[in-house]
């Protein structure tokens, strides 16, 4: 679905992310994990467009092309090149992301911040809007239905009316997600979605995240929460001052003594 090569970004004199490069398959979830400052939310900013990237190129696969070799994909046109593409453009094409720190708009109600996910498919037309016809019913109609389908398949369809301010901390991480999915994405970058969520919290976010990966959406997640990532991650990399250190699957980056040193600790540490 992604193909990272040779990122970098420097601000001033600092290299945030190093010669980064990395793969990540469709309908997986590829985890991306290192020290706080390692460089993972700046990578995100960079895939999404927040940040320019300072060389190196990202490249998306192009939609209804099948998986096949990355190098030969890129020559023959089946990626496309996505490095510094404005975040709108990038939604268009299939890639969203939720926050760090929570971006809810709190005096609207769950479901209206759904339906911005939604923004992109709605009818704009100007003079349509200002007469309000049948045509901006239907289709104002058709995506709220489809918000509250969202929020029924979480298990959320009580908040539909609740102003977002008054929600619980998980319900809005969780809001924040279903957000996300309404603007019917390719690929989804999590950065840190249970940051602050008590254990069976986590827990419903996981498997909330393993459905989503497992209906064929691609997911990038950075997390902290090393119990989380090792149980759900298909592919991980490891980062550390920028620079990319292993890659492998969890049981591969739990073993490797590299990411042990700089990262999970020994095993007496841990």
């Amino acid at each position: 679905m992604l193909v990272v090569r040779e990122l970098t970004k420097v601000f001033g004199g600092v290299r945030a992310v190093d010669d980064l490069s990395f793969n990540v398959k469709s309908g997986t979830i590829h985890s991306i994990i290192g020290p706080n400052g390692a460089g993972k939310t700046t990578l995100i900013n960079m895939i999404t467009g927040i940040y320019k990237v300072t060389s190196g190129e990202i490249y998306l696969k192009k939609e209804g092309v099948s998986s096949g070799d990355d190098i030969e994909e890129i020559v023959h046109g089946k990626r496309e090149n996505i490095t510094n593409k404005p975040i709108h453009s990038l939604v268009h094409k299939g890639v969203c992301r939720t926050f760090q720190h929570l971006e809810i708009c709190s005096s609207m109600s769950a479901l209206e911040n759904i339906l911005l996910g939604f923004h992109r498919f709605l009818n704009k037309n100007f003079f349509l809007s200002c007469i309000n016809s049948k045509k901006i019913k239907e289709d104002e109609k058709r995506y709220k239905d489809e918000a509250l389908e969202l929020l029924k398949l979480f298990g959320l369809e009580g908040i539909a009316d609740k102003e977002a301010g008054s929600l619980p901390y998980g319900v809005l991480k969780k809001l924040e997600i279903i957000r996300a999915l309404a603007t019917k994405p390719r690929l989804i970058l999590l950065d840190e979605p249970v940051a602050g969520l008590n254990p069976k919290e986590t827990a419903e976010i996981s498997s909330i995240i393993r459905e989503v990966a497992d209906s064929g959406i691609s997911i990038i997640l950075v997390e902290h929460d090393m119990k989380m990532v090792m149980q759900i991650s298909d592919e991980i990399t490891v980062v550390n001052f920028g620079k990319k250190i292993a890659s492998g699957t969890p049981k591969e980056v739990a073993n490797n003594e590299e990411v042990i040193k700089a990262y999970l600790g020994t095993k007496h540490e841990r």
